[in-house]
């Protein structure tokens, strides 16, 4: 796996912590340098707070991109996309996943833990982390965004 950046930071909520878990251990695995912004077990937590936190992150650029987990992906992309320029997708296959950063250039990845196969949500961390955005007539619309 050959990922386009360098700053990739990952959260998630109590439900999204065991996979997370898996997509670090991954990406670690790939030697791609991995944050990991919590949480460190699997107490209850509110997934808004971090999904506040990689946004933050992201935002200001201190990570090119961001994963949360949580278990339908929905709850956190919700929460990131309240943020000027996060576009957070929740993706749930290959093609979802590919055109939300040939089309959308999402810098934030969401996953649903309780609805994604833990080999599945491994293939699309690549998949997000490997494509590029086309620009073109995709960059006009996502400066509407």
């Amino acid at each position: 796996m050959k990922s386009l950046f360098k700053k990739v930071c990952i959260a998630s909520d109590h439900a999204g912590f065991k996979l997370k878990e898996n997509i670090k251990d991954f990406l670690v695995n790939k030697n791609i340098s991995i944050i990991d912004l919590g949480p460190i077990n699997e107490n209850s937590v509110d997934y808004p707070d971090y999904a506040k936190k990689v946004s933050n992150r992201v935002k200001s650029k201190i990570s090119d991109v961001g994963i949360l987990v949580c278990g339908s992906g929905t709850g956190m992309a919700i929460s990131a996309n309240k943020m000027k320029k996060i576009r957070a997708a929740v993706c749930y296959n290959s093609r979802s996943t590919r055109l939300s950063r040939q089309h959308n250039n999402a810098n934030i990845i969401a996953i649903g833990s309780r609805l994604t196969k833990r080999n599945t949500a491994l293939k699309l961390v690549s998949i997000f982390l490997e494509t590029k955005f086309e620009g073109g007539r995709h960059q006009r619309r996502v400066k509407k965004i």
